[in-house]
């Protein structure tokens, strides 16, 4: 079968509703009175990495479970309106859904309807083999129930990337997404110690590569058991929302990742990505341009300056 599909994202289908409110954490009041509004778009995780890489010019497929659901409509009606072509595998118990405080500072804390799952549900294997056999890469999002489309990914021979976010290091839940993937990305929000972790990852799993971001301090890229620093890239405009900036970095990392650039750029591009998504408010679902991101990339101060940090 020949390739159809640059970028096969699995998983993290869902809809946001975005609350502003004055701090965080948000002391206890009866009730607030907020601006602006109170919204509910359709974007999470795999859905922010399917529009992220397809922005960048990359042939996008994407696949989860969706309910049959006013929630699943707004999914649906995204990848509609982006031409993103997505496969949907019923879910009874309906399509993933959070709600997303955010301050005004852009930081934001999520909560997520656990309800929303059951483990019996599955993405069909044939489905995957056929849609992994058609695409150069695939995008594993560790909702549920992508690790058991794992060791179908691996038989299909496609390279595979994860993005474990906040992990702890510890958490067992998410080392069947760290261990079978090619490409490991993750935050060092909850690390006690990043280096640590990400050559864990690297010695015991299949990552050539692992990309721990760490906000304004930038990146860390492991790769082939070299430690490299990777300074931030300023926002163009202010931050209002940090939401969705870690799959952004993932979807500019990738474009150079499949284009065959140096891991060192691909983070730079990440970077750019990132900063970018930083600077779009929380009620929208929108991706930087792949014109836009290498124009950026050009600029004298966003030249890759990779500090090695240990070999």
């Amino acid at each position: 079968m020949s390739m159809e599909t640059d970028v096969l994202v699995l998983g993290g289908a869902g809809v946001d509703t975005v609350v502003h409110v004055p701090e965080l954490p948000l002391p206890y009041a009866d009730s607030y009175m907020i601006q602006p509004g109170i919204v509910t778009r359709a974007g999470q995780s795999g859905d922010f990495v399917a529009l992220g890489v397809s922005a960048l010019g990359l042939r996008t497929h994407h696949i989860d479970v969706v309910g049959a659901d006013p929630e699943g409509d707004l999914v649906r009606a995204m990848h509609r309106d982006r031409g993103i072509p997505f496969t949907e595998v019923h879910s009874a118990a309906g399509t993933k859904r959070a709600v997303n405080l955010v301050g005004p500072d852009g930081r934001r804390l999520s909560l997520y309807d656990n309800t929303r799952s059951r483990q019996t549900d599955r993405l069909p294997e044939a489905t995957v083999r056929a849609l992994a056999a058609a695409s150069r890469h695939a995008h594993v999002v560790i909702t549920h129930p992508c690790a058991y489309a794992l060791p179908t990914l691996r038989e299909s021979g496609v390279t595979v990337s994860t993005d474990l976010h906040d992990w702890d290091g510890v958490n067992p839940y998410h080392e069947p997404f760290a261990l079978a993937a090619d490409l490991v990305f993750l935050s060092t929000t909850a690390l006690a110690d990043p280096e640590h972790t990400m050559r864990d990852i690297a010695a015991r799993g299949r990552a050539r590569i692992v990309v721990a971001t760490a906000g304004a301090e930038g990146a860390y890229l492991l790769v082939d058991g070299d430690l490299s620093h990777v300074p931030a890239v300023a926002p163009p405009a202010p931050v209002v929302d940090s939401n969705g900036a870690g799959d952004a970095f993932a979807s500019g990392f990738l474009l150079g990742w499949l284009e065959g650039e140096d891991p060192l750029r691909c983070a730079r591009y990440g970077s750019i990505a990132g900063a970018h998504a930083c600077t779009v408010p929380s009620t929208r679902a929108d991706a930087l341009a792949r014109d836009a991101l290498l124009a950026r990339a050009a600029e004298p101060d966003a030249v890759e300056e990779g500090a090695g940090v240990h070999g």
